[in-house]
């Protein structure tokens, strides 16, 4: 015969209700047991009955097992505890965080000349004071800017003189200073230049011979 599936709700007949507890407590005992035995694990059952009977199991003992599990949920509780109390901090924090952010935006605008409407003479003083002091460092970092600049260029050029000074002392100085190799040169310019290369344009009347042969082919 197939078991039909047992609907989960209360058991009007009390007899059939007894019956049922009976059996399901002793088949939970049996689970607890085997769990303890099968998983080496601590286990800790305890039930009562419709009429206040106990029925525990426990595995190593149910002191033991109430003492732990005290001490777990003390744990839990501290610790909760404190996460709430982290949690609280950390959003007075953050408000704390965006009323800053909007104080300095606020401020921010001030300094460009937005939002002034709402400032008296003494905050406009104040606020003219500390923009003043801002362009004078403003203008100190420009003009520290602007000379080493000006020292990085004559460095620049200092290098550059001294390299020229060096390629001219290597091979410049040297071909002044050996007078044999300008007397050369200058003895190969003058003959080249003082040569002179005579071409002579002879005309001379043409042979009878070449007459008759130029007559011969024009016939």
């Amino acid at each position: 015969m197939v078991r039909g599936k047992t609907q989960m709700k209360r058991i009007e007949n009390d007899t059939s209700r007894q019956v049922t507890f009976s059996k399901r407590r002793n088949g939970l005992l049996k689970k607890a047991y085997e769990l303890s035995v099968l998983c080496d694990a601590e286990v800790a059952l305890i039930v009562f009955s419709p009429r206040g009977k106990l029925y525990e199991f426990a595995n190593p003992s149910m002191q033991k097992m109430l003492e732990r599990y005290d001490k777990c949920s003390e744990g839990s509780n501290t610790t909760n505890t404190t996460k709430e109390r982290d949690i609280q901090y950390l959003k007075r924090e953050i408000a704390n965080r965006e009323e800053r952010i909007k104080i300095l935006e606020s401020r921010q605008r001030k300094m460009v000349g937005e939002e002034l409407a709402s400032c008296a003479l003494s905050d406009l003083n104040l606020l003219e004071s500390q923009v003043e002091r801002g362009l004078r460092h403003i203008r100190a970092r420009k003009t520290q800017i602007l000379v080493d600049e000006i020292e990085e260029l004559k460095r620049k050029e200092r290098i550059s003189s001294e390299e020229n000074a060096f390629h001219r002392k290597r091979f410049v100085d040297p071909l002044y200073e050996n007078g044999s190799v300008l007397a050369t040169l200058a003895s190969g310019l003058g003959s080249i230049q003082n040569s002179e290369v005579e071409t002579q344009l002879v005309i001379r009347p043409p042979s009878t011979k070449n007459l008759t042969c130029d007559y011969v082919n024009l016939v």
